[in-house]
């Protein structure tokens, strides 16, 4: 949708300032009406969870998210529904508009596609008069675009080696980074992975006065219950003791987003509206969890033979939804569907997904995916007595493990990395990969 390098020219903060003043965004409004999503690992469900308990309480809510799954448009929603084509357009003209003219007149530097869109963003919300938004980072915090919200309510999800050459080759460098997102005088919510570096975060966040608040710590998940097709758990954050919250979104691992969703929301609402009364915040975070639904977190995608998907792309990421996934369909009976990213070490993703799978159809995803035979030789690396298979075009993949699913009888899992996940998907659906188009 921009004819732009996925990064600009280093640091972005300055032109992207210059950007939303050309765009005459309200950056004041901006801040007070909005929450920043950070982390490794579960973004996207933390930032739609919020999104769906801020329309619970009625409020019109804007959600920007990447990557986007099937269309661009997904990146853009505003209660829910993504933004339609020709509204689009007209906004990616304008943005795109005042790129040139700032280019032309007053700035010498390439902007990046993600920081067009996250104006994009900010300039379809105020426009529609959003009272509450939720913006979903891209990577890191301190230099990440979602920064110039200057929120002062924000979180971490959850931290993992990745993109180590940008955000530091530490997790608490890495945790540290993400923090950055929260002005001065704000609040972070920590997922529990964060725990174990309470003290160093603490340290960290003196100096801005930045206030720390930990899953596992300050605010508690108990009474966990979980099935096939739902979750419920009990969360504490001071005052509130919300019981029975449900979930239809499965894995464990979703517990840590959900809390994270409901501490963000209250504290937002205890600034922004302080004579809300308890017993509807606690209504709109109940009816929020329970109606939020997002596709590619260990979604089944077919019922005969059960085929899961899952768009999990760090060794984290992929361990914890592989422990979902046995916990809730069971540990037997597996075939695994292996597509990892050519940007991502492929061994540490396979070792944390193929020693428990006897047969692996290894693939190649169409975008940026690495070559199906490096993808069959870490398998193979971390599972020598595992039957692999090797289908080079996803078409074949789907084709061959349908095939074997059928019979033995066993169910297929397909994970790895997200376009390998979507693309399968897209395919058993009757579609084609190569129509995908992604950022």
């Amino acid at each position: 949708m921009f004819n732009l390098p996925k990064y600009g020219d280093g640091l972005c903060l300055a032109r992207l300032a210059m950007l939303l003043d050309a765009l005459s965004i309200d950056r004041v409004r901006l801040r007070k009406h909005s929450v920043v999503v950070t982390g490794s690992n579960g973004k996207g469900s933390t930032a739609a969870f919020c999104a769906s308990i801020g329309r619970a309480f009625g409020l019109r809510t804007g959600l920007f998210t990447s990557p986007h799954l099937y269309r661009f448009n997904e990146r853009f929603q505003i209660d829910g529904v993504p933004v339609d084509d020709e509204l689009l357009e007209a906004l990616v003209l304008r943005v795109a508009t005042a790129i040139a003219d700032l280019k032309q007149h007053t700035l010498h530097e390439t902007f990046g596609a993600f920081e067009a869109q996250f104006a994009l963003a900010c300039l379809y919300f105020q426009e529609t008069e959003c009272e509450f938004a939720v913006f979903e980072a891209g990577i890191g915090g301190r230099y990440d675009p979602v920064r110039l919200v200057g929120a002062d309510i924000t979180c971490v999800t959850s931290v993992d080696l990745e993109h180590v050459n940008l955000l530091g080759n530490s997790l608490e460098l890495i945790a540290c980074d993400k923090s950055d997102a929260c002005i001065s005088g704000g609040t972070v919510v920590y997922g529990e992975n964060c725990l174990p570096m309470r003290g160093n975060l603490a340290e960290y966040n003196r100096n801005r006065n930045v206030t720390g608040l930990h899953i596992g710590g300050e605010i508690t998940i108990s009474n966990v219950f979980a099935s096939s097709k739902a979750q419920a758990f009990n969360c504490r954050l001071g005052a509130f003791d919300l019981r029975a919250l449900e979930l239809m979104l499965a894995g464990e691992f979703q517990l840590n987003n959900a809390a994270i969703a409901a501490a963000l929301f209250i504290l937002w609402m205890q600034r922004m509206h302080p004579d809300a009364t308890t017993s509807a915040i606690d209504l709109a975070v109940r009816t929020g969890l329970r109606d939020t639904r997002w596709p590619g977190r260990l979604e089944i995608v077919q019922r005969d033979p059960l085929t899961v998907i899952d768009v999990g792309h760090t060794p984290d990421g992929v361990a914890q939804a592989l422990k979902s996934l046995r916990a809730i369909h069971g540990d037997d009976n597996w075939l695994l569907v292996l597509g990892v990213s050519g940007d991502k070490n492929v061994d540490d993703i396979a070792k944390h997904l193929a020693p428990v799978f006897d047969t692996i159809v290894c693939t190649r995803a169409y975008h940026k995916g690495a070559d199906a035979r490096v993808v069959g030789a870490a398998a193979r690396k971390a599972h020598p007595a595992a039957r692999i298979h090797v289908a080079n075009a996803m078409e074949d993949a789907v084709r061959l493990s349908q095939q074997l699913a059928r019979a033995v009888p066993r169910k297929i899992y397909v994970a790895g990395g997200l376009f390998a996940a979507i693309e399968y998907a897209t395919v058993l659906r009757g579609g084609k990969a190569q129509d995908l188009v992604f950022f």
